[in-house]
């Protein structure tokens, strides 16, 4: 039985996959279907991806699939052709191709069997996925999104939202997919006869979020066919007004992808405009942040002043300085509670003053 899973370290093989030459390409996709057995589903697509160097991570739950990985550009075809034989219910699906993309985002291939493709915490057994919500491509999205009774839903976090989003769409404030399914089920529950459109990034969480919002009672639910990866390439293709201002964010080492040249976002150390996600160097932190050039040289790529202090202390001390520290949700910490959110937002409400 050959081994089915990488045993070559991480280090090693991001250095093989900047070496590369051929360009590779960046896709994304998913599939609510029931699959009987992900283990043995997970195995036979490694045998099958593995020889063709696909790199990334691809999650299988008994409710389907969830892709995101880079393929040389020359084994792109094989590797359609290879998902789409991997079971009837993936033949011909979507393919979201990214829009912004140099191909280095993924080294290693990683298959995970989870309990669900998407974290939702869902646990009514008469919620039913197949009943959801109706596909908008890119025109139909415009022509919709343009009646100002419309109400436009951003299905992403807080810091996904932050650096772009759907011209008057509305956020869900949350760190987490789970807790903004009832939070917006809340926020609207007196909109229940409206035309109500939900996005994500790729489709996959706006797609189970408007079969819950159906589930609850809402009548006409709507999501973006592909999320925002899709609606604009589509828009694009086809010469269409871009209804979506700024950058996309994407899980993988570009943490974003342009759609257009508006920068919305600011600094969060300096107040500047600025886009740029990343995380702070200090591997006692972590926190996924925005942060301009100035501050990165400034502050070492550090989120602060105390991260960039204990950052330049020797390697031991900074291990005993972490022991102990309690780094569940503080190592890549993306909250919109953390202290120096907090300390942006008072800032910035100094500044209105």
């Amino acid at each position: 039985m050959p081994v089915l899973h990488n045993r070559v370290s991480n280090e090693e093989l991001k250095q093989r996959m900047l070496a590369e030459t051929e360009p590779r390409t960046t896709v994304s996709f998913y599939q609510y279907f029931n699959i009987s057995n992900p283990q043995q589903f997970r195995d036979d697509l490694w045998l099958a991806f593995e020889p063709l160097k696909v790199f990334g991570r691809i999650y299988i739950a008994n409710e389907g699939i969830n892709g995101q990985i880079s393929v040389p550009a020359g084994n792109y075809e094989a590797f359609r052709d290879a998902l789409y034989a991997a079971a009837p219910e993936l033949n011909g699906i979507r393919m979201n191709i990214a829009v912004d993309d140099d191909g280095k985002s993924f080294w290693v291939l990683r298959l995970k069997v989870r309990n669900k493709i998407v974290a939702d915490g869902i646990d009514d057994p008469t919620f039913d996925m197949s009943k959801k919500g109706k596909y908008l491509k890119a025109k139909e999205y415009n022509e919709l999104s343009a009646d100002p009774e419309t109400i436009i839903v951003d299905m992403r976090n807080h810091y996904e939202y932050e650096v772009g989003h759907f011209e008057n769409a509305i956020e869900v404030p949350s760190d987490t997919f789970r807790e903004q399914l009832p939070m917006a089920v809340d926020m609207l529950k007196d909109k229940k006869d409206k035309n109500i459109i939900m996005y994500c990034t790729g489709g996959i969480r706006c797609e189970k979020a408007s079969a819950y919002m159906l589930h609850n009672g809402f009548k006409n639910v709507f999501h973006v066919e592909g999320g925002i990866i899709e609606y604009a390439r589509k828009a694009k293709e086809e010469g269409l007004p871009v209804k979506f201002i700024g950058k996309n964010f994407v899980f993988d080492e570009r943490l974003g992808e342009r759609i257009t040249d508006d920068v919305i976002a600011e600094c969060h150390t300096c107040g500047q405009p600025c886009d740029t996600h990343t995380n702070c160097k200090n591997d006692g932190c972590h926190l996924l942040f925005i942060q301009c050039e100035a501050c990165a040289e400034k502050l070492q790529g550090c989120c602060s002043e105390d991260c960039k202090e204990e950052y330049n202390l020797p390697a031991d001390e900074q291990r005993t300085r972490r022991a102990g520290r309690e780094n569940g949700i503080k190592i890549f910490n993306k909250s919109k509670d953390h202290p120096l959110r907090k300390h942006r937002e008072q800032w910035k409400a100094e500044r209105m003053q």
